[in-house]
């Protein structure tokens, strides 16, 4: 019989439980850290995997594959690069505010670089790590579990004797939530944890008069200092932070701006983001004041140099890279962290109640181990005590008893059963011991040096210091003020060793102001080739070059330098180009693509007309199409600040053959490829929106279309080259809109 079973269910359900199922292994085994130790797991694994292979601060580095490959096989089945992330992160100094790890190689810099592969690169545990986050895991003081294949056991959590969540920091990305806390100087966040262990009922307000605010590694300077406290409140908000800028003098009487901390946001991509961003500021005409930039930054520290104009206002500079560039940027904080087995946002005083909550739970269980062995040792060492003011029965006992179980019987229970004795008070005094299993087994194994005067004082004195140990155990567990100041003797050993000065400067700044300066308004003009190059020129140079400016140019377009181009193109689309994007100079400068400084593709559509958006305004805007549909457009219509929009609508197959702004002209003629020509009034053109399609112009043959479009005025001759001969348009037939038209003799 088969007992296999198909159970049924809806499959919406299945991906319900499976989806929550993963988030959940997400949240609380890879992306968000401990309260209690600040660690994620991967951290933690790979901490303790060194604390296992005895990479210690004080000796050699191992590589760091070593250490990747050992981590991955016992503790963290997941990919390698995300266990060597981990460990790089934990050993950058600026990223971490207490790195952990002692990096040995390229471990990547400040500017985005990355490490070198792991083969290469070398490790070691810190010492603070050693001393503060892996102490004595072997006297019982967390609980470890089984590890993925339950061949090994892993520590629930690090012993940590910091708020590392606070020191540290810790950023990751979970399903539906992040976890985003800043990094903050170790000595300020001890004395806070010092002030909420002598007082729980402390405040935030109170807990802040020791934690300023965030301390990056980078440095530079909180400026909201005011909105600090709701965001420790809350454990949630944004945290403006700006670089520190000073100001040297230059060459020749030029002023250099020198930007010596930046913003924590700003690590990485972020330094070359803010150069190409200066860079564009003087690019796009947005400042006249920038001689130079450079990036000077090395191992000493960050140092990106701006050269200044001599009339510079510098503040007003300065004011400007806060607003334009991530010269100021903020912080997301989202103390996101894992409390009791769950996600959790938490305030300032509830990290650091978990952080001490956790130091008691640490240090109840360290000094019940202690005395524990401590009470062994006592119960051993009264034990020997004794037998040495008697050594002389026990040495009695062993020589007549036959084996170790009668001896040991005659020790704890007083048997003398086939034992030998030298006389009835020999017996009778061995029939009175009573030593315990323990004492009995020591004696046992005792030594006969042990015997010696000097050994005896030895016990003697230690068992001495065992009674001590014993009491000051009992003390501490006993009274909660004794384990208070040992948890803060221990705190002020760390601080003594490892607190640093603050880098950070925390304020209320005020809001960068500045007047962006006005640009004279004056007439230029556009030269756009047939290469699509363009560039602009003022009037006089024009003038002098006009013969050569016409001939080299498919397009000369008189505009304001504060205006725009308008560019159609034969899918339908207006480009609209900023003049003051166009390089201004001189008449033989090359210019730039128009592809570079517009959303217009040269390889995807074809360029129908360029003009200036003012002499748009002037005028209305004639569209005619491959398939002869034709319309007339408000100029005005297009007078609009996005980068593309759609100028006319067309059906499928359908492109735009020609646009042109109607002003004196009269007729329209249209030409097909086959030859056929329309001439009649413009004023058969309806007038439509610039979402219209039109009306049709012409009939068209199967196969024909509209090839070429031109205008006539009255009384102004205009002739075109047709089929190697010259075509005066003024006499072709005047005909009606929506006809077949006519075919020129030969």
């Amino acid at each position: 019989m088969n007992n296999d079973r198909i159970i049924k269910t809806e499959y919406s359900e299945v991906m319900q439980k499976s989806y929550i199922d993963y988030a959940m292994s997400v949240i609380i085994a890879r992306a968000l850290p401990d309260v209690r130790d600040g660690l994620k797991p991967v951290q933690r694994r790979t901490l303790y995997d060194m604390h296992e292979l005895g990479i210690r601060y004080d000796r050699p580095y191992r590589k760091s594959a070593r250490i990747v490959g050992d981590t991955m096989g016992k503790y963290h089945p997941h990919g390698d690069s995300s266990i060597y992330e981990a460990l790089v992160v934990m050993s950058q100094d600026f990223k971490k505010g207490l790195p952990l790890i002692d990096g040995h190689g390229n471990f990547g810099n400040i500017e985005g670089d990355g490490a070198a592969a792991m083969r290469y690169t070398e490790a070691r545990l810190q010492k603070i790590t050693q001393e503060a986050f892996l102490a004595d895991l072997d006297k019982d003081v967390v609980d470890f579990m089984p590890n993925f294949d339950e061949t090994e056991k892993e520590p629930t959590v690090l012993p940590v004797k910091i708020p590392n969540l606070l020191v540290n920091g810790s950023e990751g990305i979970a399903v539906g939530m992040a976890t985003s806390s800043p990094p903050h100087n170790l000595g300020e966040v001890i004395d806070a944890t010092k002030a909420y262990m002598l007082d729980p009922e402390i405040t935030t307000a109170g807990l802040m008069k020791y934690i300023k605010g965030p301390d990056f590694p980078t440095g530079g300077i909180v400026i909201n200092k005011s909105e600090l406290k709701d965001i420790y409140e809350t454990g949630a908000g944004k945290i403006k932070v700006r670089g520190k800028v000073e100001i040297e003098k230059g060459r020749a009487g030029r002023t250099n701006l020198v930007i010596t901390e930046i913003p924590y946001p700003m690590i990485g991509a972020g330094i070359a983001k803010f150069l190409s961003d200066v860079a564009a500021l003087a690019e796009t005409k947005k400042t006249q004041d920038i001689v130079d930039i450079s990036n000077q930054s090395s191992k000493e520290g960050i140092r990106i140099v701006i050269e200044l104009r001599k009339d510079t206002d510098v503040e007003n500079f300065t004011n400007m890279l806060y607003k334009k560039t991530r010269l100021e940027d903020t912080f997301g904080v989202n103390m996101l962290a894992i409390a009791d087995g769950r996600p959790e946002t938490m305030g300032l005083k509830a990290v650091i109640k978990a952080s001490v909550d956790f130091q008691f739970e640490i240090a109840t269980r360290k000094y019940n181990t202690l005395l524990a062995k401590e009470q062994e040792k006592k119960e051993i060492q009264e034990g020997l005590i004794k037998a040495c003011n008697v050594i002389d029965l026990i040495i009695e006992i062993l020589r007549g008893s036959k084996d170790r179980s009668m001896a040991k019987a005659c020790l704890v229970e007083g048997r003398t059963d086939g034992i030998k004795f030298k006389s009835k008070e020999s017996k009778v005094m061995a029939q009175m011991l009573q030593f315990t299993e323990k004492q009995a087994n020591a004696i046992l194994e005792m030594r006969l040096y042990k015997l010696i005067g000097l050994e005896i004082d030895a016990l003697v004195k230690e068992h001495e210091e065992t009674l001590a140990n014993i009491y000051r155990y009992e003390d501490i567990l006993e009274r909660r003020d004794s384990m208070t100041q040992v948890i803060i003797n221990e705190l002020d050993t760390i601080k003594k060793e490892y607190a640093r000065e603050r880098r950070t400067v925390v304020e209320d700044g005020q809001e960068a102001v500045f007047e962006e300066k006005k640009i004279e308004e004056m007439d230029v003009i556009c030269l756009l080739d047939r290469f699509g190059y363009a560039k602009t020129i003022d009037t006089a140079t024009y003038e002098r070059n006009k013969e050569a400016a016409d001939a080299e140019h498919k397009y000369v377009i008189p505009c304001k330098n504060t205006g725009r181009i308008c560019l159609f193109t034969n899918k339908g689309t207006l480009h609209t180009i900023k003049v003051m994007d166009l390089p201004f100079g001189k008449f033989r400068d090359k210019g730039v693509p128009i592809d570079n400084i517009s959303n217009y593709n040269s390889s995807a559509e074809e360029l129908i007309c360029a003009t200036s958006q003012k002499q748009l305004n002037l005028y209305r805007v004639a569209f005619v199409t491959k398939l002869s549909m034709l319309k007339i457009v408000d100029g005005g219509e297009f007078d609009v600040t996005k980068r593309t929009v759609a100028a006319t609508k067309l059906t499928e197959g359908d492109e735009v053959v020609s646009v042109e702004a109607i002003k004196e002209q009269n007729h329209i003629v249209l030409q097909t490829k086959d030859g056929y020509f329309l001439r009649f009034p413009i004023e058969e053109i309806p007038e439509k929106k610039k979402g219209a399609v039109g009306v049709r112009g012409m009939k068209l043959a199967d196969g024909d279309y509209v090839e070429a479009v031109y205008y006539t005025e009255n009384a102004v001759s205009a002739t075109i080259s047709y089929k190697s001969r010259t075509l005066e348009l003024n006499k072709l037939k005047l005909g009606k809109r929506d006809t077949k038209g006519v075919k020129p003799r030969a």
